[in-house]
This record gives structure tokens, sequence and C-alpha cells, in this order.
């Protein structure tokens, strides 16, 4: 093997060699945790690393027999740290449940062990996957966020400390920080994948992330967590995609230069031969921005009750202040009437896409802002509620050379679709 480490392979290709004898599960393992103690004490991804945890799993792997028949044999991953795991300390991101110790993984962290994959740690999250931020820093800039609240596994991904992590999304906590740090970051259609053994924060809206850096590593990964066999690879050559382009959508809200970053991207694939039209999106959807918000913070209140009525002393002010304030003043009449809202546009969601494929929009305001704060939630908050599968690719530059993610959105259920026009702009959108 020459030119490339072993943690800079990607899920399919460290299966792939390991499935061929090119080498084994143990040094990809060896691999990644050089690097991590590389780029870890810049960067902050983990909260807890199971180093010897992870060799252990390494070598039960490489003397079982098994890795062949393994779709992710030997490719670390990351988990949030709001998602369950057996072996590992859970403790949501708050102080209130350090050391926390589940009893079993969550469905999507056993589902990857059972397909070959190794946990390499716990990676950190906001508090309760919420606006208060961690430690982790952005891997392109320290000085800047990795986004919220899945931080730690976009950071870990994007730093080449593993090639996998799972995330969350209740608003933007997978396609955000995708963007920011640069990598590909996937949320599927609601309630396709298992959220059994995730901390709950709004459960109407909540669903799995995932992070790689590669499309076909995000569609094998998906198909893992969803306890199916694995489908082909999405092919970049299968057919030019109809994409609806919805330029002007949050427009006030962009940073300067990212409404003409995501102008040239969609002149670039309409010169490789995709069909591009603009879509402007109707108020009875854009209004939906601001529903998200009481349906996310009613119900997030409520899964928070422990916490408010016993240790409220320990909760982050900016929590306090912020998600549960707003919690708490929402009435149910109103939680209601944001549902109804959401369950009408959700009927209604083919007149948004027309004739379209997939829809593309920004993915974040701009690049990582610098400080701690996590960014605006505006960008995925529409597409969130309506339960679309979106996915970020790093296809875009700001100012300062740091990246911005195209959001691509498909309709409910059209995985296929999405992932297959994902990887033809990954071949005929870079700049």
């Amino acid at each position: 093997m020459t030119g490339r480490r072993l943690n800079d392979l990607t899920a399919a290709e460290t299966a792939r060699r390991i499935a061929q004898g090119e080498t084994t599960a143990r040094a990809v393992v060896e691999a990644c945790l050089e690097q991590v103690a590389l780029r870890e004490p810049a960067v902050l991804a983990f909260e807890h690393l199971d180093a010897d945890g992870a060799r252990r799993a390494a070598d039960r792997l490489d003397a079982s027999g098994r890795a062949a028949s393994l779709p992710i044999a030997g490719a670390c991953f990351g988990v949030k740290d709001i998602i369950d795991t057996a072996d590992m300390p859970t403790g949501y991101g708050s102080p209130i449940h350090a050391g926390h110790r589940p009893s079993a993984d969550a469905a999507c962290v056993a589902l990857s062990r059972k397909s070959g994959g190794i946990a390499l740690g716990k990676t950190v999250t906001t508090e309760f996957a919420n606006v208060h931020p961690g430690k982790t820093r952005n891997p392109h800039d320290p000085e800047r966020t990795p986004g919220g609240s899945s931080s730690g596994s976009a950071a870990a991904v994007a730093a080449r400390m593993l090639p996998l992590a799972l995330g969350t999304q209740t608003t933007s906590s997978t396609i955000r920080p995708a963007s920011f740090c640069g990598v590909v970051g996937f949320v599927p259609t609601y309630g396709t994948i298992s959220v059994s053994g995730v901390r709950a924060a709004a459960g109407s809206l909540d669903r799995i992330g995932l992070f790689g850096r590669s499309v076909d590593d995000i569609a094998l990964y998906a198909d893992v967590v969803r306890g199916v066999a694995p489908g082909d690879a999405p092919s970049s050559q299968a057919f030019a995609p109809r994409i609806g382009f919805c330029g002007e959508f949050l427009a006030d809200r962009m940073d300067p230069g990212t409404g003409e970053a995501l102008a040239r991207l969609a002149r670039r694939v309409s010169t490789a031969g995709a069909v591009v039209s603009s879509v402007a999106v109707p108020q009875a959807f854009t209004q939906l921005t601001n529903e998200h918000r009481w349906i996310s913070s009613f119900e997030f209140v409520r899964n928070l009750t422990y916490e408010i009525e016993n240790h409220w002393d320990r909760i982050s002010t900016t929590l306090r202040e912020g998600r549960i304030s707003h919690g708490l003043s929402c009435s149910p009449e109103q939680y209601a009437a944001a549902q109804r809202l959401a369950t009408e546009a959700r009927a209604h969601t083919d007149s948004l896409f027309g004739p379209h494929d997939v829809l593309i929009a920004a993915s974040a305001a701009g690049e990582a802002p610098k400080g701690s704060a996590t960014g605006d939630f505006a960008f995925c908050a529409l597409w969130t509620v309506l339960g679309l599968p979106a996915i970020s690719l790093p296809l875009m530059t700001g100012p300062s050379g740091l990246p911005i993610g195209a959001q691509l959105l498909a309709r409910r259920g059209d995985k296929g679709r999405l992932l297959a026009a994902a990887a033809w702009m990954m071949t005929h959108g870079a700049g």
C-alpha cells in the first residue's frame, strides 16, 4: 500500500482491503489512534476514547475469519454522546449524567458493531444535543465552531481520526456541522432509522445523522444502521439530475458570498448536464421555520422534566434562558397549531419539488463563524419539519477558504434518488 495511511481510507475501502488480506482491523485501529494522538489535542472531538476496547474488538474481528462477509469490517466509527453504548459512558453532554453507564447499545451502535464496525469512542455533543456548546474546535481553524450539536462526530471525521460517525438531528445538528467541517453529512427520511437508545430531544423531529468522507460510505452506512443488506454504491454516472435551485431561500440570512457560491455551483452542474431551474419556497413552507421552534421546544422541556425539577442549577444558563424558556412559554394550543401546520405542509411536499428530482439549498449561512456559538439553525429547520432526507456535500468554499456545504434534499422515502444525485454532484460539481 502506497501513498495513503490506513486512517485516510473510506469505510468501504477499509472493509475491502481487510477482506482481501491487504491489512488487518488491528492495523486500521492503530492508524486511527495515531491520528487521534496527533489531532485530538487541538480538535477535542472525543468525550471518551476507548482505545483498549477498540483494539480488543479489532483483534476479535481479525481472529473470527468473518471480516470478508461484513460490510464495514474494521472501519472505526464515533458515537455522539447522547447515543447509548453498553461499554462506554454516555453523559448526554451534561454534568448531571457524567459517568452514566447504559445497560445496552443503542440500535444504531449495535447494528454498526454487528456489521464489523469498531467503536473508537464517544464524540462531544452540545448539552442534551441543544444550544450550549461543547469543547470541540473546528479542525480547519481552532478559533471557529465545528457547529452543533453533533460537533465531535463531524470534527473527528474531518480530522481523519475515523471514516464514519453517528450523530443526530432535531434541527440542523448533522447538516450544519458537516458543512462547517467540510465532510459529507446525511439525515434520512424521518422514521426510517431507529432512534432506540438515543436520548430524546423532540421525538416528532429527532433523527439519526451520519457523517463520512464520501457519498459511497454514507450509502453503505445508511443501510447498515437500517439493518438491511447494503445495496450497490450510487453511480456518479447514472443520471444528470433535475435540480430545483432554492437560491433565494433565506438569502437575507446568508453570509456575504454564500449566495454567489451557491449560484456558481448551480452553473457548474448545469454546464455538466443537470437540468437546473429556480424554485421559490412558498410562504406556507417558510413559516415552518418558526413553527419548528415551538414544536421542538415544547417537546424538549417535557423530555427534560427530571433534570429541570431536580438539577436546575446544573443546567447551563444558555439552555435555561433559551430552549427551556421558549418551551415553557409554549402553550399546548400553540404546540398543537404548529403540529397541524407541519402536517398540512408535509401533505403538499410534492408541490414544492414539482418536476425536480432533488432540491439544492445552502446547508448553513456560510463558513464556520469564529467563537463557540454553533451557528444559525434556520437553514435546516424547514426541511427537518418536513422530514425530508438531506445530505450536505462539501462543494463550496467561503471568503476565508473554509468549507460551506451544499444541501441536497429529496422527497420523503427517496433516499436512493438523493444519494444518486449526490454522487453525480460530487463528480460534476467540484469547483
